[in-house]
Formats: structure tokens, C-alpha cells, sequence
């Protein structure tokens, strides 16, 4: 993806006729404007490049993020997205007015939301795993959510709680398909597997995979060792990222096998080389892990 000048429209919220106010004096914008905070109400929500149906997915917000909306007109909501910072357009019917403050976060890849606590009933779409949930109550084996519904109690995870191995986490999406800027359980790409199992492990991305070698870990030294790779080293190609599982073999959302898979290093290295992406540009770790 190629990048204008000046700071990067995807985390800074800036048109020519409409801006952030906290860009002012940093941008050129005809209009400054303070931000309203909404919720996503839906299982998840593509945040668009333009307010057009057609348009291309960047990525996708999942159920109870915050969205800060800094225009609706026609039916779309242009903002930016709380987690990440990623800016664009999604459709303003799928925002809730007034966010609520999360208790907790689906931990499972997936979970249904129930009408009422009874494993028997018919349940709406599954939520993904990080949807963000605030629990009101629990009967048995359920937990209620402020939403309206009841889920399993066992899928949850408190706000705060998190796993240590990311690369574990990163394994439960096998199998799941490719879809260009996805970040759900129902389909993701690469930079959208590392962002979903980071997450779970307490650690904060950026989405795209430029921005995640930018600033995630620390830069094994050039020339890089390849028979010296340790498991949740994150291997860097342009436009591309994949997490070691162990010395020599890796995990990937890849447009090759259109899914989430497990390969040794080398032969993906051979492979990729022969595409746009190149080689190897860099690998990141992370201290301690």
C-alpha cells in the first residue's frame, strides 16, 4: 500500500474538507471536529475505504469495540477505530449510541449468544474471539450481557486476563479461510491472525503488517541466523508476517494455501521469494518470551 504525505490517513483521521480536532495545526482540513465515541453491535463490522458498499475492507471492528465517529451522512459513520487507530467508514446501523464499559472478552474462536441460558434455543450469529462483552448476571453454565442474550460462561475471559503463549492461541485459527482485511474468526489475513492472538496475550498491534514490523519487538541482528529462530519470532516479508511455531517451522493466514496454515520456514521462504513479496526483510521478538 503505497503512503502519501504528511501522517498516514490510516491512524490519523483527516479529509481535506473534515479533521480531527487533535490534528489541528498538524494537518490541512477545512473543518475541525470533536469526536463521538460509539460501540459496535455487530458480530463484526468492515470498516471501509469509502462510504460505498463495494468498497474495500481494510479491516474489521469486532462486537463491542469503540468507534469514534467524527461524521455520519447517508447511512455511514467515518471515524476511527479505538483499538488500533485504523480510520475509515462503516455503516452507522451497526453502532450503538452509548458504549458500555466491558467486563469481559470472548477467549473461545467462537460463542453464541443465546436468548436465554438454555443451550437448546436458538441463537443468533456467534461472536469472535476478542469481542468485547459487559456481563449483567449469570444462571448456570451462562453468563447475561448487556447487549440482550446469555453465552457460555466457560468462553469468557475477564478483561485483563490474558494467556502467555500467543502462538497457541494463533494455532486454534487453523484451518480458518483468508479474507483480505480480516481480523474475525470466520476468516482473517496475516497481519489480522498476529493482531487477533497478540491480543489475547495482552499485547497491543497496530493492523497492517508494515505498521506491526515498525513496532512490535525488537530486530534480530542482520545477517539473520535462520537455524537460530525461536517459537512467537514474527517473520517479516513486504506485505506479508508469519509467527514461528518452533526452530523451523511457522504459522500463517497466506493467499497460497487461502487459509490459516502450518509450514516449515524453508519452504515458504523458497516460495514467497519467487512472488512480489521477496525475501525476508526482517525478524522481530519479543524480549522475554
Amino acid at each position: 500500500m503505497s503512503r502519501a504525505r504528511g501522517p498516514d490517513h490510516r491512524l490519523n483521521p483527516y479529509r481535506d474538507d473534515l479533521a480531527a480536532a487533535h490534528l489541528r495545526g498538524e494537518v490541512s482540513s477545512s473543518r475541525f471536529a470533536e469526536g463521538t465515541d460509539r460501540q459496535v453491535a455487530a458480530p463484526s463490522l468492515p470498516l471501509l475505504r469509502r462510504p460505498e458498499t463495494n468498497a474495500p475492507m481494510d479491516t474489521q471492528l469486532l462486537f463491542g469495540e469503540v468507534f469514534r465517529v467524527y461524521e455520519e451522512k447517508n447511512g455511514w459513520a467515518w471515524g476511527q477505530a479505538a483499538l488500533d487507530d485504523y480510520v475509515g467508514y462503516v455503516e452507522t446501523k451497526e453502532l450503538a449510541a452509548r458504549p458500555s464499559a466491558p467486563t469481559h472478552t470472548v477467549a473461545a474462536l467462537r460463542t453464541f449468544v443465546y436468548p436465554r441460558p438454555d443451550l437448546k434455543t436458538r441463537p443468533a450469529a456467534p461472536l469472535p474471539m476478542n469481542a468485547k462483552l459487559r456481563v449483567t448476571g449469570a444462571r448456570g453454565n451462562f453468563s447475561e450481557i448487556d447487549r440482550g442474550g446469555w453465552v457460555f460462561t466457560a468462553h469468557l475471559a475477564a478483561i485483563g486476563a490474558h494467556v502467555r503463549d500467543f502462538v497457541a492461541v494463533a494455532e486454534e485459527f487453523l484451518g480458518v479461510p483468508y479474507l483480505w482485511g480480516g481480523r474475525d474468526s470466520t476468516g482473517l489475513d496475516c497481519s489480522g491472525l498476529v493482531q487477533a492472538a497478540l491480543e489475547r496475550a495482552g499485547i497491543s498491534s497496530l493492523r497492517d503488517t508494515d505498521m506491526q514490523e515498525a513496532t512490535l519487538g525488537e530486530a534480530l541482528p542482520e545477517p539473520i541466523d535462520f537455524t537460530k529462530l525461536k517459537r512467537g519470532d514474527l517473520v517479516f516479508w513486504k506485505g506479508h508476517v508469519a509467527i514461528m511455531v518452533d526452530a523451523e517451522r511457522m504459522i500463517h493466514a497466506n493467499a497460497f494455501h487461502m487459509m490459516v496454515a502450518i509450514e516449515r520456514l524453508d519452504v515458504a521462504m523458497s516460495r514467497i521469494a519467487r512472488s512480489d513479496a521477496g525475501h525476508v526483510t526482517s525478524i522481530k521478538r519479543f524480549p522475554n518470551r
